[in-house]
């Protein structure tokens, strides 16, 4: 069910839809700007007007990338993605859709542990300064610490699959020249 920009029987790359080449881009964006801000706004010392800026940036795009990531893995679930290159060996096709799996349950696991981290802080996240979402967890210290731990290793491990996928796409597109990067960059041929 996926639309393509291309027929295989023209010998062209297939793409992914449109829907999902916007959810990737976006959240990709989003994801850079909300470790950008995390990683800034921890070095700014003690409770600043600016860090509690950035700190409400950050969990708005926490909060959006899970919603955005929850609505790309039902589309992803319910549209098929075009094919991978015919010649690209099983280890590869079998590393891609593990580091995918991996990525999707970041995608989830980063905005829930930093929205626990803030309910166990005693901070609710209120969405936009406008949405209050509910407090699943009360305060508790213990938990806190252990929850702040989660959501910096887990970014780090975004970090690290990240700069895979992104050198592994270049590595399709530079040294393989197999046409994988086009699926999801639409000028691409």
């Amino acid at each position: 069910m996926t639309s393509h920009a291309s027929s295989p029987r023209a010998g062209k790359t297939q793409r992914y839809s449109r829907t999902a080449i916007a959810l990737h881009w976006l959240i990709a964006l989003l994801m850079i700007c909300g470790f950008y801000l995390g990683w800034i706004m921890t070095d700014i010392p003690g409770f600043t007007p600016t860090k509690l800026k950035y700190v409400s940036w950050h969990k708005w795009i926490g909060v959006t990338i899970f919603a955005l990531a929850v609505l790309r893995i039902v589309w992803r679930a319910t549209h098929e993605a075009p094919p991978m290159p015919a010649p690209m060996p099983a280890w590869q096709r079998a590393a891609a859709h593990a580091t995918h799996a991996l990525l999707y349950v970041l995608m989830l696991a980063i905005p829930l542990t930093g929205y626990f981290f803030s309910s166990a802080a005693g901070v609710q996240v209120v969405y936009l300064g406008v949405l209050p979402l509910p407090t699943i967890i009360g305060p508790d210290h213990a938990l806190k610490a252990a929850l702040r731990i989660a959501h910096v290793a887990l970014n780090y491990t975004l970090l690290a699959l990240f700069a895979m996928h992104v050198l592994a796409a270049l590595k399709h597109q530079f040294v393989e020249r197999d046409g994988l990067l086009a699926r999801m960059i639409p000028f691409l041929k």
